[in-house]
């Protein structure tokens, strides 16, 4: 759990970084090409912390790293991330507001609950789902092979 929360909430904090430097900061908005650079930050990002947690997990089980407890283990990673990625804005949008939230495109084709809905469904469900993937590929790499 130790590793979960470790790796899951730095990503998090690369998250919340560039939010507060790029949007708020900076002031860039949703429909600047510079986002781009946002999705591929928090996949490295996202890739690297899973990586590194695997390889702590490895460790702690002395180099008998399974495909099951890698996966396990990414997953894990990544559901800290995307819980504490939807806390966070939800706080965000207690404190300063929606005027973030109601910066992204498409944020005017409805109520505010349904944008919300949308945005938070869309990062926690996108998170699971990349850190799944993610999750897989490195697990594949990095778990013992059993040999018979």
């Amino acid at each position: 759990m130790k590793i979960a929360l470790r790796y899951g909430l730095l990503v998090t904090a690369v998250v919340v970084a560039w939010v507060l430097v790029v949007r708020v900061a900076l002031g860039v908005g949703a429909d600047s090409k510079v986002n781009l650079l946002g999705f591929i930050l928090f996949s490295m990002t996202q890739i690297a912390a899973i990586f590194l947690g695997m390889r702590a997990r490895k460790n702690e089980l002395s180099g008998d790293l399974s495909f099951k407890e890698g996966l396990r283990t990414g997953v894990a990673i990544s559901f800290v991330y995307a819980a504490s990625a939807c806390l966070f804005f939800a706080i965000e949008s207690l404190l300063a507001g929606p005027k973030l939230l109601l910066s992204e495109t498409g944020a005017n084709a409805g109520p505010l609950w349904q944008v919300a809905a949308k945005a938070y469904a869309g990062l926690f469900l996108g998170s699971l789902f990349f850190g799944l993937f993610y999750s897989t590929i490195i697990s594949f790499v990095l778990a013992k092979r059993r040999t018979e």
